[in-house]
């Protein structure tokens, strides 16, 4: 059985998710600690409950959901799981946290390309992937279906959506991806999102006034 655990990083308010089982292995969703204290609350925690990570998995490469992968990446030697649909954005990254007042180390690559046909595994669990465009062109989502959660990233919020006016934004191809690929997961499916707290599917089914219009 996956456990969750959730830490909000940066000046951002970002969800890191680190999911791990009883095998010990874990994964890091959107690794966005910034702070020394962020990346050593995140490391005192694998080291406390005897994890080893195996892999890092981007939903997409903006600056405030990638801020950690170089860290992270060096420290414990595994590979970057995202879209190669974002690599543009993951390139100018440096720049782009600069405008914010953000110091960033140079990412590492993509190592591995997901879309709608990979399965990531740790331990003894799994999670599919979702193409779902419209924050960003390489914008995924994970999911698991025995325990019924899906990782949006940027894609859907607790009653709101991403933004769609930054660089490969665009409205309609976000709303066509929540309603024709996150929707159709279940109502009973519980939403991560990349801010904010969680949902469930069927909740923002009637109650997010941006898919209920």
């Amino acid at each position: 059985m996956i456990t969750v655990k959730n830490f909000i990083f940066n000046p951002f308010q970002e969800n890191t998710y680190l999911l791990f089982d009883e095998s010990g292995e874990c994964i890091i969703i959107d690794p966005g600690c910034y702070e020394e204290d962020e990346r050593l609350e995140l490391e005192n925690f694998i080291s406390k409950n005897n994890l080893k990570p195996v892999g890092i998995v981007n939903t997409h490469s903006h600056v405030d959901h990638i801020l950690g992968n170089a860290w992270f990446k060096a420290k414990y030697n595994v590979p970057v799981y995202a879209s190669k649909k974002d690599a543009h954005i993951l390139a100018t990254s440096v720049e782009h946290g600069r405008m914010y007042g953000i110091v960033l180390t140079e990412p590492p690559v993509i190592d591995i390309d997901i879309d709608s046909s990979s399965v990531i595994t740790f331990g003894n669990s799994s999670l599919k992937v979702l193409d779902i465009p419209g924050h960003t062109p390489g914008c995924v989502g994970l999911y698991n279906e025995q325990q019924k959660f899906v990782f949006s990233g940027d894609i859907l919020f607790k009653g709101s959506i991403g933004r769609t006016d930054l660089p490969g934004g665009d409205y309609d191809q976000i709303i066509d991806s929540i309603k024709n690929q996150l929707c159709k997961l279940g109502n009973d499916y519980v939403v991560f999102a990349g801010h904010g707290g969680p949902s469930e599917i069927g909740i923002e089914m009637v109650t997010n006034p941006f898919l209920t219009h």
